[in-house]
């Protein structure tokens, strides 16, 4: 339960990280996206507690209690994984296990790409290893989505998207969380609307068009969005979108990872109604289209009627198959 729960503050890499913390046994790291919070994993850290693992996950840098560096630069993949082996060695590991949701999944995979000596396993949640693009990847969105909005693009306005996100953060984070999970993917859907992911014009803001249920879904709760609340009105919004500001400096500073697969064993996970999977068109399923990039990927699941919060609005599922995958690799 969420009460045995410990919290711990530690110096890594330079920062201070927030991590919440359970269990004894091998390392398992829970790398969190956006717009989230070391609660993300709220239904996975007992689990692999009770599993035999010490389960920790954290506020990463930019978020929650840990701290805020200002500069895009402190954001990049290079600092972030950095940071996770910080972590590590904090609490006198070797080696640990690294998984990631959103743009945790990232963080987790880089780390294992970077430090395979420290890294044992891996796996991934909605956003799997992906290999490099043929340009840095913010001039390949403009290109993508030149004649309408992209989120992502839109967070590269300085100051203005901070605004819009931080005007009412109740607000701002129910109609996030509740857009891209299955109920919200499917509103989208059955109506013409603009969405999350549709199309509106390239001046839209990010909360524009998006629909406002006015009940929560049965995978989220009030208590989940005070919770949320409480800890972007500790670190806004700056962080956060730091992180995608800062992938054309990953571009540059990762060249060296072109072409490199994950070797370690790996696992995938994602919803059938992700709109990860629909960046970009594909001739294939997601799974099929990814699964070149990894040496030994052991496990890859689509979980029917699922959205993007997939460790939240599915935790049995995700549970079943962290703890398969956990059971058939050798541990450091």
């Amino acid at each position: 339960m969420l009460d045995d729960v410990e919290f711990r503050t530690i110096d890594a890499n330079g920062v201070s990280l927030r991590l919440a913390m359970q269990g004894n046994g091998p390392l398992v790291i829970l790398c969190h996206g956006w717009p989230e919070s070391w609660y993300s994993w709220r239904h996975q850290i007992p689990v692999l507690a009770n599993a035999g693992y010490t389960a920790v996950a954290y506020d990463v840098r930019g978020y929650g209690e840990s701290d805020k560096p200002y500069e895009i630069e402190a954001y990049t993949l290079s600092a972030l994984s950095a940071d996770v082996i910080g972590i590590i060695d904090a609490l006198g590991f070797d080696q640990a296990i690294t998984i990631g949701h959103d743009w945790g999944g990232p963080i987790a995979l880089t780390t294992a790409l970077l430090y395979p000596d420290r890294v044992y396993a891996t796996g991934s949640l909605s956003v799997p290893h992906l290999m490099r693009p043929p340009m840095p990847t913010l001039d390949l969105w403009r290109e993508l989505y030149k004649d309408r909005f992209f989120y992502q693009l839109y967070f590269l306005n300085e100051g203005i998207a901070e605004a819009e996100f931080e005007k009412d953060l109740a607000r701002s984070l129910f109609l996030i969380y509740t857009s891209v999970d299955a109920r919200g993917i499917k509103q989208r859907s059955s109506q013409s609307g603009s969405g999350f992911m549709g199309h509106k014009p390239i001046t839209a803001g990010l909360l524009d068009g998006l629909h406002a249920f006015e009940s929560f879904p049965d995978w989220f709760s009030q208590s989940d969005l005070d919770y949320l609340v409480s800890q972007f009105m500790l670190s806004g919004k700056r962080g956060p979108y730091n992180r995608y500001r800062a992938q054309n400096i990953d571009w540059h500073e990762l060249a060296h990872l072109e072409g490199a697969l994950i070797e370690q064993p790996a696992f995938f996970i994602t919803g059938e109604l992700d709109l990860v999977s629909q960046f970009v068109p594909l001739s294939t399923s997601f799974i099929d289209h990814i699964k070149h990039n990894y040496r030994n990927l052991i496990m890859a699941e689509e979980l029917p009627n699922v959205g993007h919060w997939t460790a939240e609005e599915a935790p049995e599922a995700v549970n079943r198959i962290i703890l398969q995958f956990l059971s058939g690799i050798e541990h450091g």
